[in-house]
């Protein structure tokens, strides 16, 4: 059987609270797998740097998709940047000019997006942003708002990764909880949606599983185990 590589969310995903908690057991699993000799990436809406540094410390492979694949590290000093940052800063400009309670969220800093507070309505700045021709895009990963370039997502993020790895799609098995991590389902022949997804993001999934966050990672390897062990 060929290794697999395990594309996973972070927040909501092997988190185990509001506050960013890392569901110690979930990381665990996934190191884990990473010594079975498969991959084990973060594919995430906060910095590709704060993944990164995940996978050091928690001992799985040292790659990282971040701000929802506006960024790749492959490094300490290796970024790839797939975003312009300097569009989403205008965009949150005009917004900010246009719609009350427009934020910044305090995050790590990002090289490709802007971050914004879950404070407004995300309809009314879609067609804001339609309306202006602008050419982003804004999405909701339940942790926050995100402006990223048109064009940009996880699913774009990560196979910019696939194609430097000569990773093929019937490898690829997906792990995440909101519609930021459909692209990143689409992309891979197994997609497991957590059971605090909503019902749209488990419709896009090919397997979902009951348990919430890290105990639903833990729920979804076990049902993986009798073929991941086979390598």
């Amino acid at each position: 059987m060929n290794p697999k590589t395990f594309a996973v969310d972070i927040d909501g995903t092997i988190t185990e609270n509001g506050g960013g908690r890392i569901h110690l057991e979930a990381l665990g699993a996934l190191r884990h797998l990473t010594n079975l000799g498969h991959k084990v990436i973060f594919v995430t809406g906060r910095s590709s740097i704060e993944g990164f540094l995940l996978s050091v410390f928690g001992g799985t492979t040292k790659i990282s998709v971040g701000e929802n694949g506006g960024c790749i590290t492959m490094g300490n000093h290796e970024h790839i940047l797939l975003g312009n940052i300097k569009k989403c800063k205008e965009a949150f400009e005009l917004l900010q000019n246009k719609i009350d309670n427009v934020n910044q969220k305090m995050v790590f800093p990002r090289m490709t997006e802007v971050v914004l507070e879950r404070t407004f309505n995300l309809d009314e700045a879609r067609k804001i942003i339609l309306k202006e021709n602008l050419d982003v895009s804004i999405s909701d990963s339940q942790y926050a708002f995100h402006i990223n370039s048109q064009g940009i997502d996880k699913g774009t993020g990560f196979n910019e990764i696939m194609k430097r790895l000569s990773i093929s799609s019937d490898d690829v098995i997906a792990i995440g909880d909101s519609a930021t991590d459909i692209p990143l389902f689409k992309l891979a022949k197994t997609s497991i949606a957590l059971g605090n997804s909503f019902e749209d993001v488990k419709k896009q999934a090919t397997m979902t599983v009951s348990g919430k966050s890290g105990s639903g990672v833990i729920e979804a390897l076990d049902k993986l185990a009798p073929e991941l062990s086979g390598i």
